[in-house]
C-alpha cells in the first residue's frame, strides 16, 4: 500500500470534510473505524493511484452507514452526502468553465487528462484511448473497467455509483465552447463509460449534448 492509508487521514481527504467537521466526535470515530475496515478487506485496490478514489468511495459509505445508525433515514441520509460531495464538486465546476474560456484550454486538456488518469487510476481500472485519426476538435476515450462499480457492487450500495458519475456533469457539463458527450456509465449498467470532448470555435453557436 501507498500513501497514508487509514480512516482518520482518508475521511479528511474526502468530498466531504465540510459536513465531518460538523458532526460529533463519536460518530467520527464510527466513521473512522468503518473506512479502516474498507482498507483491510480491499487491499488489492488501496495502490498510489487509486488513493483519492478511495477517500471518497469509502468515507461515503461510512458516512452513510454511521448516520443512518444515528436514526437518520435513507432518503435524508443520502441527499446529505450527495448534496455535500456535489457542493465540493461545484468549486471545480467554476474552476474548469473558467479555464475553458482560454484558446489554450483545448491543448492542454488533451495532455492533463490522460496524465491525470494515469497517475491517478490504480488497480481495477481499464481505459481505451482514441488519438490517431480523430479530428483535431475532438477528445475521447473510454473507461472498460470501474473500481466505483465494483467496490460499491461488493457492499450493496449499486446506486451510489451513478450519483458519482454525475460529478463528471458536473465539472465537464458547462464548459464554454465544448460539449460534453457521454452516453452510458459501467455504473449504470453499461460495459463502459464513453467520454467524448468537441471543441468549438470562437462565438460558434452549438446545442449541448444531455450527457449521462
Amino acid at each position: 500500500m501507498a500513501k497514508k492509508y487509514n480512516g482518520k487521514v482518508m475521511m479528511k481527504k474526502s468530498r466531504f470534510i465540510k459536513y465531518l467537521e460538523k458532526i460529533s466526535n463519536e460518530q467520527l470515530n464510527k466513521i473512522e473505524e468503518r473506512i479502516d475496515f474498507y482498507i483491510s478487506d480491499n487491499k488489492e485496490y488501496c495502490d498510489k493511484g487509486n488513493y483519492q478514489h478511495l477517500c471518497n468511495i469509502f468515507t461515503a459509505m461510512a458516512l452513510y452507514q454511521t448516520l443512518i445508525e444515528h436514526g437518520l433515514k435513507e432518503i435524508e441520509t443520502e441527499d446529505i452526502v450527495f448534496n455535500t460531495m456535489y457542493e465540493y464538486m461545484d468549486i471545480q465546476r467554476k474552476k474548469f468553465q473558467k479555464l475553458s474560456k482560454k484558446d489554450w484550454f483545448w491543448s492542454i486538456i488533451k495532455k492533463i487528462v490522460p496524465l491525470g488518469f494515469k497517475m491517478g487510476s490504480g488497480y481495477g481500472w481499464k481505459y481505451t484511448w482514441y488519438k490517431k485519426g480523430e479530428p483535431k476538435n475532438i477528445f475521447r476515450f473510454e473507461c472498460n473497467s470501474c473500481i466505483y462499480q465494483q467496490i460499491f457492487k461488493k457492499y450493496g450500495f449499486e446506486r451510489f455509483g451513478p450519483k458519482f458519475c454525475y460529478n463528471d456533469i458536473i465539472v465537464y457539463g458547462e464548459l464554454a465552447r465544448t460539449d460534453f458527450v457521454r452516453t452510458d456509465t459501467i455504473c449504470r449498467g453499461a460495459d463502459k463509460c464513453d467520454f467524448k470532448f468537441i471543441r468549438y470555435k470562437k462565438d460558434e453557436q452549438f446545442e449541448r449534448t444531455k450527457s449521462v
